[in-house]
């Protein structure tokens, strides 16, 4: 599974945030005998769970977006948490009753933020779901995961006794990465072209030591912005949108000769509205609408202006799947509205809300950090609709198989080629990117 790095003080706002509520009992039984660290629910543990619930129904109050809470009883809905604290009986169990109390307003960006772990953990293997079925999508050379067997392609029946949704698939990330990670993962899988499933219990990598440090410094991050060029054709990998506007500059200047352009932005979690704004103004001569942010209080205008007399005149073919979130949602959408993109590949996360993050302290001598992120704002796009929970219907819906991705295949890429005009065999496409660590 991926491994989620984001503390009170490294997650940013605009994170990918796949966030659907499920019911308190189903998130309450996630809860597995091996969560790392597990504790028991001291009286001191209990009433510093109670007192996030009191600050963070304070954050939501003060600053949600929708002051009818999207139909939640806010007092109701609290208090029935505090109910529930006082029958829990560990740490996870705490932590995920407060947790549901913010997953209840149904909302992509709203979400509890726990306190820092004293370790991390790294499963060695991630999963995703392509159109509604979900797959490993990759694992790591010498991680537990390999060594049992665990392999690209892999259909994931259930992981720990549940099985993955498109619906839900946040539960299993959110949980097992942040709420409660775990010293490993028992997982039903299935070969491509059918087979016996397999139950495996896969091995997690735990780093002992302080989590939040390792956040900050962050020295294993993978390049976000990978390119390839030929025959008058430029692919940009764009893994976020964490660029400043001089930096989205010089990369265009990269692609400003080409005759056509493929951006790709699957597993683009998002990132900056500045980025997102430079970005698109790169591609027209005028301000562009992109939509209206629908404020608490006010709805304001949301433009790209324009920057540039000589914008990016080629083709520009955007590419997009389920882990597209946010701001690449955005963009994509927008490349259809203005009609001057096509969007091919899966359907996109539908997490584009705009939120806050409020950090705390409780306690007294030792102090726990803890926050939540709180969305502040919908964007209603050109077209009156919003993305949220429902995200962009690709113009070409292509979805790659068990069996591409085992033999490392993108049929997504090289259709996106072949629309630029540049024959490469899906075998070919597959080995431009590796995969990173």
């Amino acid at each position: 599974m991926k491994h989620c790095r984001k503390t009170v003080r490294s997650l940013r706002a605009s994170g990918r945030g796949l966030l659907v509520p499920v019911a308190l009992g189903l998130l309450l039984a996630l809860i597995s005998p091996r969560p790392l660290g597990a504790q028991t629910l001291d009286r001191i543990e209990r009433e510093r769970a109670s007192q996030m619930l009191i600050m963070l129904k304070d954050d939501i109050k003060k600053n949600y977006y929708d002051t009818n809470y999207h139909g939640v009883d806010l007092d109701a809905r609290f208090e029935a948490a505090q109910q529930k604290l006082k029958q829990a009986t560990s740490l996870g169990q705490a932590f995920g009753i407060v947790a549901q109390a913010l997953l209840d307003f149904n909302d992509s960006h709203t979400f509890f933020i726990p306190p820092a772990r004293p370790g991390r953990v790294e499963y060695g293997w991630e999963m995703q779901m392509i159109g509604d079925k979900c797959y490993v999508s990759k694992v790591k050379p010498k991680s537990d995961a390999e060594k049992q067997g665990l392999k690209p392609g892999d259909a994931v029946l259930s992981v720990e006794g549940f099985k993955p949704t498109r619906k839900e698939f946040w539960k299993l990330g959110y949980y097992y990465n942040t709420l409660s990670p775990r010293r490993g993962l028992r997982v039903v899988v299935q070969s491509p072209g059918g087979g016996e499933p397999r139950q495996l219990d896969v091995a997690a990598k735990v780093t002992e030591g302080n989590i939040l440090q390792d956040n900050i410094i962050d020295r294993e991050r993978p390049d976000h912005h990978r390119f390839w060029q030929e025959q008058g054709v430029t692919i940009w990998k764009m893994g976020g949108f964490d660029l400043t506007e001089a930096e989205i500059d010089t990369r265009m200047e990269r692609v400003r000769a080409a005759r056509a352009l493929v951006l790709d932005l699957r597993g683009n979690g998002g990132g900056y509205v500045i980025t997102l704004q430079r970005l698109i103004a790169h591609f027209f001569d005028r301000d562009v609408k992109i939509g209206e942010v629908k404020e608490r209080k006010e709805v304001k205008l949301f433009l790209a202006k324009k920057f540039t007399s000589t914008p990016f005149a080629g083709k520009v073919i955007v590419l997009l799947d389920s882990e597209s979130g946010s701001a690449a949602e955005l963009f994509g959408r927008v490349m259809q509205l203005e009609k001057r993109g096509v969007v091919i590949g899966d359907q996109s996360a539908g997490a584009v809300m705009r939120s806050r993050t409020y950090g705390h302290d409780v306690g007294g001598v030792n102090l726990v950090a803890f926050g939540a992120s709180i969305t502040n704002a919908d964007v209603i796009m050109t077209d009156g609709k919003s993305l949220e929970r429902v995200g962009v219907t690709p113009d070409e819906l292509l979805l790659p198989t068990g069996e591409d991705l085992a033999a490392r295949r993108d049929p997504v890429l090289a259709r996106a080629l072949e629309l630029a005009g540049v024959k490469v065999t899906p075998e070919k496409a597959g080995t431009f990117f590796p995969p990173q660590w």
